[in-house]
C-alpha cells in the first residue's frame, strides 16, 4: 500500500462517518470537489462502488459498509497509539470526552476533575450530560459515566461512586393535608409526580423492596417531567410526592421544605461507575481521569 491509498482510506473513513462530502471536507481541511474526487478515483481504483449518492442523502453500500467495519477500528487504534506518543512528555496532555447523567455529572464527575485540571492545566475535558444511554462508541466518546446496572457486559467499568438510593418525598403542607402512608400500595390515592426516561419514553417505575420482596409501582399525578431535579422542585412546592435520588435532597430534607416517607422500602443500588470499551487503548490523559475519580469514590467509602 503507498502513501497514496492511506490518503484516500483516511477520506473514506471520514466520508463515510459524515454521510456528506460537505461535512467530510470541514474535517479534512479542504474543499468539497477535491473529497469527492478522491472518493471516485478510489472507487475506480478498486472497481467497486462505495458510496450510493442522490441530490438528497448518502449511504455506504454493501461493499462500503465492509470496508468501513475494517477501517473504523483500525484508524481508531492508530489515533490512540498516537495521542499517547504525542503526550508522553511531562505533563499528560490531550482531550478526554466523557458523557453522563447531570446528576453524574454535578455530583460525581465534576468534583473529581475539577481538582484533576487544576493539577495537569494541559489535559483539556469535554463533559456532555445527556440522561439517554448514549452509545459511546459510534458518538465517539472516551467513557461513559452511568449507574453499574446499565453498562453493557463488554465494557470496561470502574466504580467510581457510592450506593446509591431513590426516596419518595413530599412537603410538610402536602403530607399534612393527605391520608398517611404505610406502603406502597398506598400511593395509588396520592398526587405522584412522574418522570419520562428519556431512553425509552415510558414514565419512570417507582421500584420499592422490603423483606426479600421487590414491588415496582406505575404512580399517577398531575405532573410529568423528563427532569427529576424538577419534579422534586414540584415536590417542595407542594404539588406531590416524588421520587428522587436521596443525595440530591439533602439539603431540602435537612431544611424541612421535604420530609421522606416509605424509608424501610427504599432500598440501595450499585452506584456511578466510569466505563470504556475494552478494545481501545487509553491515553496518559484518560488513565488520570479515571484515577480521580476512582480515589474520589474512595474518599466516599472512607466517609
Amino acid at each position: 500500500m503507498d502513501r497514496s491509498e492511506l490518503g484516500d482510506l483516511a477520506a473514506f473513513l471520514v466520508v463515510a462517518q459524515e454521510l456528506s462530502f460537505t461535512r467530510a471536507a470541514v474535517r479534512l481541511s479542504t474543499s468539497q470537489s477535491s473529497v469527492s474526487q478522491t472518493i471516485r478515483r478510489y472507487e475506480v481504483r478498486l472497481g467497486v462502488r462505495l458510496l450510493a449518492c442522490t441530490t438528497r442523502s448518502m449511504a455506504t453500500t454493501e461493499a462500503g459498509e465492509q470496508l468501513l467495519e475494517t477501517l473504523r477500528p483500525a484508524f481508531e487504534d492508530i489515533e490512540a497509539k498516537l495521542a499517547i506518543l504525542s503526550e508522553m512528555r511531562q505533563k499528560p496532555a490531550g482531550t478526554v470526552r466523557i458523557t453522563a447523567s447531570k446528576h453524574a455529572a454535578e455530583g460525581i464527575l465534576w468534583p473529581a476533575v475539577s481538582s484533576l485540571l487544576l493539577e495537569y492545566p494541559d489535559i483539556k475535558m469535554e463533559i456532555s450530560t445527556d440522561a439517554a444511554l448514549t452509545d459511546i462508541v459510534s458518538d465517539r466518546f472516551d467513557a461513559g459515566v452511568r449507574l453499574g446496572e446499565h453498562i453493557d457486559r463488554d465494557m470496561i467499568a470502574v466504580r467510581i461512586g457510592p450506593d446509591l438510593r431513590m426516596i419518595v418525598v413530599g412537603a410538610p403542607s402536602y403530607l399534612a393535608r393527605n391520608q398517611a402512608i404505610k406502603t406502597p400500595h398506598d400511593l395509588t390515592g396520592h398526587a405522584c409526580i412522574n418522570v419520562r426516561l428519556p431512553s425509552s419514553g415510558a414514565l419512570y417505575v417507582w421500584e420499592f423492596h422490603h423483606e426479600g420482596r421487590d414491588l415496582n409501582v406505575r404512580v399517577d399525578g398531575p405532573l410529568i417531567f423528563n427532569n427529576m431535579r424538577l419534579a422534586q422542585q414540584a415536590a417542595v412546592e407542594g404539588f406531590g410526592l416524588a421520587f428522587v435520588f436521596e443525595d440530591a435532597a439533602q439539603e431540602q430534607l435537612r431544611a424541612g421544605h421535604l420530609v421522606q416517607v416509605l424509608d424501610d422500602w427504599c432500598p440501595f443500588f450499585a452506584g456511578y461507575h466510569i466505563y470504556h470499551p475494552s478494545r481501545r487503548q487509553k491515553s496518559p490523559a484518560f488513565a488520570l481521569s479515571v484515577e480521580a475519580l476512582r480515589n474520589k469514590e474512595q474518599s466516599w467509602v472512607l466517609r
